[in-house]
Parts: C-alpha cells; sequence; structure tokens
C-alpha cells in the first residue's frame, strides 16, 4: 500500500524528459543507406582486389601472346633499316598505332624483378600497370616499349571517359539506385514500428497506462510490443488494485479505530472496574481485528501481485482433508463439523500445493463458522478429472446474485454483523486466487441443509512430478 502510494505520487509530478536524439524517417534511411551501401563498395573493392591479384598472371599472359605478333613484326621493320635510322623509323610507326611506340636504353627502365628476369631472358615483360609491354630488341642494350595507349590517337578515348569507366560508373550509379529503393522499403515499415513505440513508451512514461502499442509489421517488434503491451497491464491492473485495496482498507480502518477513540474517552470518564475491564477486552477486540485485517490484506496482495511457482505433492486427498478440518476444529466450538469423502475412491491420490491450498481450504471452513448455525458438512467427489471440495452450513445462504460478488476483495453481504461475525471480506477474495493458480476456481452456490455451500474445484494432476 505504502509503495503504491509512493509510486502514484511519482507518476503525478512525472514529467518526461524532452527526447533526445529522435530519428526521422530520412535520417533513418540515410544512415542505414550510406552502412549498407559503403559495406557493399568496400567489399566489391576487396573482391575486385582479390580478383585482381589472382588473374593478374592469366592477363599479363594473354597480353604478352596478344602483343608478340605486332612486336616481331616492329622489330623486322627495325632491322631492315640501320640503327641510326631506328629513331625516324620508330617515330613513323608510332604514328600508325594507337598506343606509344618508342625505343630506350635497358638502363633506364625499373622493372619488378620476375618482369625483368624474363625481359633479359628475351621474353615480353608487362608493365606494373599492365599496359606497357617491353621487349628486347634481338641482342641489343636497348628495349622497345610498347604502349600505354594515347587517347589522342584512340576515337573511343577522344569522345570523353573512358569506355571501361563510363560502365562502371553507369552500373554503380543503376546498383546505388536499386538500393536506394530495397532499403527504402525496408526502413519505412521499421521506422513506423519505432514511431508507435516511442510514442507508447512516451504516453506510459507519463502514466498513461491504457495507451498500448499497436500491431507491429516488423516482425522484430512483434514480440517487443507484445512485452511492451503485457507490462502496462500488468502495471495498469497493480497500480488499479493497490488503489482499491488502499480504499478498501482505510475504510475498514475507521470503524475500529473509531471504537478504540470511543473506548478511551469512556475509560476516562468511568471508575466502575467492570465496566474499565469491559472497555480494555473491547479495545483488545479491536486490536486483533486490525492485526487481522493487516494480515489478511498483505496476503491478498501477495496472492494478487504475483504467481508464486506451485510445489506441488501428491497426497491422499481424504487423509489430508481431515487434517485441514482438525486444525480449524477448535474454531467451530459447539458446531456439528463432519467430513464425508464416501464419494471417493479409496486411497484417491490429488496434487496439491501444500503451502497454499491449505489456507483456501481453512478460509471456507472459518467462514462457514461465522454463519452456520449447528452444522456443518465438507465432502468431495471426481467429475471429468477434477477434484470437488464441497463447504456446506446451515446458516442464511448466499443470494443468487451476490453469489460472484461474494469472491470480490472487502465484500461482506451482512455489514450488521461485521461485529460479531469478525471477518474483512477477504478470505474468500484469496481462496479463488489460491484456486486459480492451480489452474481451478472457487464458487458459491446453495448447501443441501439450507445454507451457503462453497466449493473448490481443481485438476487431479498438473503433470508435475511428485515432490
Amino acid at each position: 500500500m505504502i509503495g503504491s502510494n509512493r509510486l502514484l505520487a511519482r507518476l503525478g509530478t512525472y514529467k518526461p524528459a524532452p527526447w533526445r536524439g529522435r530519428y526521422s524517417l530520412s535520417r533513418l534511411f540515410f544512415n542505414f543507406y550510406l552502412l549498407v551501401m559503403g559495406s557493399f563498395v568496400a567489399i566489391a573493392v576487396f573482391a575486385d582486389f582479390v580478383i585482381s591479384a589472382a588473374i593478374k598472371g592469366v592477363t599479363d599472359d594473354y597480353t604478352s601472346r596478344f602483343m608478340r605478333g605486332t612486336i616481331v613484326l616492329i622489330e623486322d621493320e627495325l632491322f631492315r633499316k640501320p640503327r641510326s635510322e631506328w629513331p625516324k623509323t620508330i617515330e613513323a610507326l608510332d604514328r600508325k598505332f594507337a598506343y606509344k611506340l618508342e625505343i630506350v636504353d635497358r638502363w633506364t627502365l625499373q622493372l619488378p624483378p620476375r618482369e625483368a628476369e624474363k625481359l633479359d631472358g628475351g621474353e615480353l615483360a608487362i608493365g606494373a600497370q599492365g599496359d606497357v609491354v617491353y621487349h628486347r630488341l634481338k641482342q641489343t642494350p636497348q628495349i622497345l616499349v610498347v604502349g600505354p595507349i594515347s587517347p589522342e590517337r584512340n576515337p573511343e578515348y577522344q569522345r570523353g571517359l573512358p569506355l571501361d569507366l563510363r560502365i562502371s560508373l553507369l552500373t554503380w550509379s543503376l546498383i546505388g539506385v536499386c538500393l536506394a529503393i530495397v532499403v527504402w522499403f525496408w526502413v519505412y515499415p521499421v521506422w513506423r514500428d519505432l514511431e508507435a513505440m516511442r510514442q507508447t513508451a512516451r504516453a506510459l512514461g507519463e502514466g498513461l497506462f491504457e495507451a498500448r502499442a499497436p500491431g507491429m509489421r516488423s516482425s522484430a517488434f512483434g514480440p517487443l510490443a507484445e512485452t511492451l503491451n503485457g507490462m502496462a497491464e500488468r502495471i495498469q491492473l497493480l497500480i488499479a488494485t493497490q488503489k482499491e485495496l488502499s480504499s478498501a482498507i482505510s475504510h475498514e480502518l475507521r470503524t475500529p479505530i473509531a471504537r478504540m477513540r470511543f473506548a478511551l474517552e469512556m475509560l476516562s470518564e468511568t471508575d466502575e472496574a467492570s465496566e474499565r475491564e469491559r472497555l480494555r477486552k473491547a479495545m483488545e477486540d479491536d486490536l486483533g481485528e486490525l492485526d487481522g485485517l493487516i494480515d489478511a490484506s498483505l496476503t491478498y496482495a501477495r496472492f494478487e501481485r504475483e504467481q508464486p511457482e506451485l510445489q506441488l505433492s501428491s497426497v491422499d486427498i481424504a487423509v489430508w482433508l481431515a487434517e485441514q478440518i482438525e486444525a480449524v476444529r477448535l474454531l467451530s466450538r459447539e458446531l456439528d463439523l463432519r467430513l464425508d469423502t464416501s464419494a471417493l475412491p479409496p486411497g484417491q491420490r490429488v496434487e496439491v500445493d501444500c503451502r497454499s491450498l491449505p489456507y483456501a481450504v481453512a478460509n471456507l471452513l472459518r467462514n462457514a463458522i461465522k454463519y452456520a448455525r449447528s452444522r456443518i458438512d465438507v465432502s468431495a467427489e471426481i467429475n471429468d478429472g477434477s477434484i470437488s471440495v464441497h463447504v456446506d452450513d446451515d446458516g442464511i445462504g448466499i443470494p443468487r446474485d451476490e453469489r460472484e460478488r461474494v469472491f470480490l476483495a472487502f465484500t461482506r453481504l451482512d455489514r450488521s454483523r461485521d461485529r460479531t461475525t469478525g471477518g474483512h471480506g477477504l478470505g474468500l477474495a484469496i481462496a479463488r486466487l489460491v484456486l486459480e493458480h492451480h489452474g481451478g476456481t472457487a464458487t458459491a452456490g446453495e448447501s443441501p441443509s439450507g445454507g451457503a455451500r462453497l466449493t473448490l474445484t481443481w485438476p487431479l494432476s498438473q503433470n508435475v512430478t511428485e515432490s
């Protein structure tokens, strides 16, 4: 109760902090798009590097075989003329090719060791970029250099960017556009779900516990929304229960406190020993009533707040019921308290939680003791895999339209008997909570003896190992 008041006070003064870093749709889209596109480009570049390194040898070999015929023809043309005319000859040939031709000395070249070895061995050597071919002119120290392609002489290069570069740019542009469309259709439902979750969380933070997250389009947010809604329902139920409990307890406290205050005033005004003893006894009764109210309220709040894990044991139901009756027999005074298990098979075993279920049975017996005139009958029977325990009294009974309401907390049908019968209207409410934890229920009806019949029903077996 105190915790509930503190929670309500905090909710009443709560002011949500401004939402920092709120993602708009465009920001979420661009961030995700850049992440995906950057990752894709990095992977593509790395893959291109690996593939290029792997096929470089194959490419160089193809270039060597492709250029060998042209280089042999150029070499034959040069050796038909004196070496003094080679510069003019190579200049004339250079104007006929789309790639550059020149003759240089061997010592001016800086080639990788492998290519230098091939060049010195009479083979064609390929430049580091793969666009220049080197050939030693027979046994001379001079080297024929073929390449790279000259854009000024090649019509394909005079129209702007190289063809392969233009194809690459067009390909990457199409990939970027297609990826942007895919990312948009993926991000929009996610953003919508995030926005809905944000609005729901903000409403819950402001204390509006009736707020619920709508259905999520993204399967990733579906469980989160269900969890959030379940949490909100649970908090709403807890707060409503605590409000109801606080209001009911406050009302219940007024009567014994008022009686105690009146008794104290009377005690100070009387000198008669018998009257003082009567007033003292009345105050003791009121203190006992307050203590019982607090204990019953705490028990009800515990069962209402949480569902403790059942620790089930298989018991002989006839023996177990006899033990429960003996535990309260002293309270029955002159009442005739009987147990009838003749409808049960001999040795019938039932799974029960020996911590909580005795509390439910004891509450039904105490209720019958309060209102019975002379007799209380306890019986049990098996119906469709369930055990039913009936507690019948010969009291005034419960009106038909009130038989469900008696299981609500702080409900008493005859308030004029509060002082004589005691109780706070929590016993039957606790009994129903206990039975709900067992997968059963508690109901009220008419007793064969004319009073009230209270019944506990729960499954015989709950598929657990006997503890």
